[in-house]
């Protein structure tokens, strides 16, 4: 009975948002498609039109908090807790590893480590603490504990890319606008205010809305730069591990990812040069480490080194390697550029060709760098290219 009263005295609560947000979408809809066919003929109701989406987007998250804000305080709070399983806390090699007291403390220090910035003093305790955990596994030499690094760290790894690749998107929005090549100013600012507001509303909900902090609240701690050298760290660690493997099958299909840093500020892109360098390297010892009795894996790795090459061979053309701040030194560059080429000579003739395609697009059009230079190789694929129309 009790929960049928509660029931009842919320219905009023929850009708009236939905009734509020139904009629406003209806409004919203009829007005978007007069405005829409008007700046077809006329530029500046474009303009009208871009100002009344961003404002009912902000009056639906407005709705929100006004309703929730009236609601009646909730009893319980929203601090962390932990809920231990049931069952015996020890780990089994029978059971998921996900399910032990050691993975569940090395994840929730490798998220903690995320989402605080590095100008927090506590950054360097936690990233110390995790280091521990991760080495202490190490060390046991124990296939369960193996296992919980793998799992884990690969976790972590995916995690921060998706973090980086939001960040990146946030960054790319900031910036259009400046440059001319996006939308008119106008709508750059009005994005500005709106983005402003919805923090404001965001910092109100956490204190008085929700009694706690919003999961979903924008992370103070995931600078992009910070996201970008926390995957070189965790990539390190796999590899420490012995699951290399793992990092370079992630960065080589982060396709989205090598895109958006082709736009990236320079210190971000350079960030991502030394995340590339290493797991460019780090495949390439995979390879020659391969042994004939792991052939069956050679199809698959031959994939892995292809994806990688288009999606990150394109940043190391255009990324700004610099004369103030170099990212890499002489002798790391010349060491990649011999990285790749032993990469793109093991590919079929006609995959070295469309890499080589893509690099010499890149290398040409970029005036700000000479790296890598590929030149040798290229020539080198036009002499077998040559001899191969003379064969047939």
């Amino acid at each position: 009975m009790e929960v049928e009263m509660d029931m009842m005295e919320n219905l009023p609560s929850t009708i009236s948002p939905l009734l509020l947000r139904s009629m406003a979408s209806s409004v919203f809809i009829y007005a978007d498609k007069l405005f829409f066919n008007l700046a077809e003929k006329f530029k500046p109701f474009e303009i009208i039109r871009y100002v009344l989406i961003t404002s009912f987007l902000f009056f639906l998250r407005l709705l929100s908090f006004l309703f929730l804000s009236d609601s009646p305080p909730k009893t319980q709070s929203h601090v962390y807790t932990f809920n231990p399983p049931k069952s015996n806390d020890r780990y089994l090699i029978g059971s998921g590893v996900s399910d032990s007291g050691i993975a569940r403390a090395l994840s929730q220090v490798l998220s903690i480590v995320n989402d605080i910035p590095v100008s927090s003093r506590k950054y360097t305790i936690v990233r110390s603490l995790a280091e521990g955990l991760i080495e202490e596994n190490r060390r046991e030499d124990a296939e369960g504990l193996r296992e919980v690094n793998q799992a884990i760290l690969s976790s972590a790894f995916s995690r921060t890319l998706s973090y980086l690749e939001a960040a990146m998107v946030e960054l790319g929005q900031d910036r259009i606008g400046h440059d001319g090549a996006g939308p008119a100013p106008v709508q750059y600012w009005v994005k500005r205010a709106l983005r402003v507001a919805r923090s404001v509303g965001d910092g109100v909900w956490a204190r008085e809305g929700s009694g706690g902090v919003r999961e979903d609240v924008n992370r103070s701690g995931n600078s992009a730069e910070k996201l970008a050298a926390e995957l070189l760290w965790l990539a390190q660690k796999l590899v420490d591990c012995g699951f290399g493997e793992e990092a370079v099958e992630r960065w080589a299909s982060a396709s989205n990812l090598a895109s958006l840093s082709l736009l990236a500020e320079p210190r971000l892109q350079g960030s991502l040069v030394k995340v590339s360098t290493f797991l460019f390297k780090q495949a390439r010892d995979m390879e020659m480490a391969l042994d004939e009795t792991e052939e069956f894996y050679e199809e698959s790795r031959r994939q892995t080194k292809m994806k990688m090459l288009t999606s990150w061979l394109p940043l190391l053309c255009r990324a700004s390697n610099g004369t103030d701040m170099p990212v890499l030194s002489i002798n790391e560059k010349a060491e990649l550029e011999k990285v790749l080429e032993e990469t793109i000579e093991l590919l079929d003739h006609e995959e070295q060709e469309q890499v080589l395609s893509l690099w010499l697009h890149h290398f040409a059009y970029c005036s700000s760098s000479d790296w890598p230079n590929l030149h040798a190789l290229y020539c080198r694929w036009c002499t077998n290219s040559r001899k191969l129309l003379l064969l047939h």
